[in-house]
């Protein structure tokens, strides 16, 4: 289903969980109206730059690191807000799509509206490449949506040894109808990247791979219904959850990832390589 680590690398580091503790919990209302409220909320956010229609501002959390989230925004004349809901779920359609992507899978369900799965992802070289292991949940509300996810640990995927294991703190999407074939979509980010980073990649992130990485999710939702028609049109177990051939998991196997039992590594002296960025 849709991706479950960032669209681009995102400099962040420890600090706020939106689940806390050490206990796993599927998302209850109140945790998505606190994402969404996030989501809106522009105070407290340094605008980094807005162009095209796409919007980024981070937000540091102490004194002395570097930024810590990220949110981009991208107004989408185009495109329905429910169109953009399936092209972030379909799993399928992201391996087309999607250049950053190296694999992902679902894992299992935890509920109609919660799984947990796998994502791995590209970084920029020289930078080692990244992936998780998340719990997801989605819910529709009226003709707006909000998907989000959080790190979890499971015990047969644990971290690979030509990876980082990155931890999402929290990530996800909130998409709002602006009319019949018109949408606003916000991703809103924490995540840990373990390691030291240079202040390029800092800088790459907020001012290039953000919006670079929205307007590369636009043109797959431009797309998406003429692939969709050519494969498997009325499979998709995000709306009709009867679909899902996933295996059912408990809570009971999974457990709250934290940053420091991973490895950290220091990349913060590798040099930039100016390789061609993909220009779909």
């Amino acid at each position: 289903m849709f991706h479950r680590g960032p669209v681009f690398v995102l400099i962040c580091s420890h600090g706020y969980r939106a689940m806390s503790g050490n206990t796993v919990t599927i998302p209850d209302d109140r945790a998505f109206a606190s994402f969404k409220a996030e989501c809106l909320c522009e105070e407290g956010w340094s605008l980094t730059c807005s162009k095209g229609g796409i919007t980024v501002w981070t937000q540091g959390l102490e004194e002395g690191k570097p930024v810590h989230k990220i949110k981009c925004r991208m107004v989408c004349k185009d495109v329905s807000a429910e169109t953009m809901y399936d092209v972030l779920h379909d799993t399928e359609y992201r391996r087309k799509w999607d250049s950053n992507v190296i694999e992902t899978f679902d894992i299992g369900k935890l509920t109609v509206n919660a799984d947990v799965g796998y994502y791995s992802w590209k970084c920029p070289k020289p930078l080692r490449n990244r992936d998780v292991i998340t719990l997801r949940s989605w819910l529709p509300i009226g003709r707006d949506y909000i998907i989000m996810n959080y790190s979890v640990k499971h015990a047969k995927y644990p971290p690979k040894k030509d990876m980082v294991r990155a931890v999402s703190i929290q990530t996800g999407y909130m998409i709002q109808s602006t009319g019949p074939n018109s949408c606003t979509l916000t991703y809103l980010a924490q995540v840990d990247p373990r390691g030291s980073l240079p202040k390029w990649v800092v800088n790459k992130s907020f001012n290039f791979l953000a919006p670079h990485a929205m307007k590369k999710i636009n043109k797959a939702c431009l797309k998406y219904s003429e692939w969709k028609q050519r494969h498997n049109p009325n499979f998709k177990p995000w709306l009709n959850p009867e679909q899902t051939t996933l295996p059912s998991i408990s809570l009971s196997e999974l457990s709250i990832q934290h940053a420091e039992s991973l490895e950290n590594i220091d990349e913060s002296s590798l040099p930039e390589t100016h390789e061609r960025e993909d220009s779909d």
